[in-house]
């Protein structure tokens, strides 16, 4: 069962036990797809729903920082529920351990010559974890061991 399938199920399991917040979750990301898979032309793939997804994810933990600068626990009680929908349909996320052995095997590959080349190594570990880790989370461990 591919991953948009799988969204269309839950879909409609959640239209099925009238779970109104979660199916608006999964319309919101249904929906999501629908306007990527417009834009591209093409059937979407399961890494582009991987990539269509975490880019709503991203979205709403963008939304919820501004949400707990205004103090709205409504709000971000809401966001962190759409976040736990969402993740459930991603790919396992490499932690913070896994992600710095990585960055060490690449920076050995790639000797940069200091902090200056940050980019250089971030593209390539980047490139590297497609999507099994956040992009934040390897940026800070990058920085750190670059200027080491």
């Amino acid at each position: 069962m591919s991953l948009l399938e799988s969204l269309v199920a839950q879909q409609q399991e959640a239209r099925k036990s009238h779970n109104k917040e979660r199916l608006s979750v999964l319309q919101m990301a249904l929906s999501a797809v629908k306007n990527e898979q417009i834009e591209l032309r093409r059937e979407l793939v399961d890494v582009d729903v991987v990539a269509v997804l975490q880019r709503l994810v991203k979205q709403i933990r963008d939304a919820r920082q501004d949400f707990e600068i205004g103090k709205r626990q409504d709000l971000i009680d809401q966001a962190d529920f759409e976040i736990g929908v969402l993740s459930s349909f991603l790919p396992k996320q490499l932690s913070e351990g896994e992600v710095e052995q990585i960055v060490h095997q690449i920076i050995e590959e790639i000797k940069p010559a200091g902090p200056q080349d940050f980019g250089k190594v971030m593209g390539s570990v980047m490139s590297k974890l497609k999507g099994q880790a956040d992009g934040t989370v390897v940026q800070s461990v990058v920085r750190r061991l670059l200027s080491k």
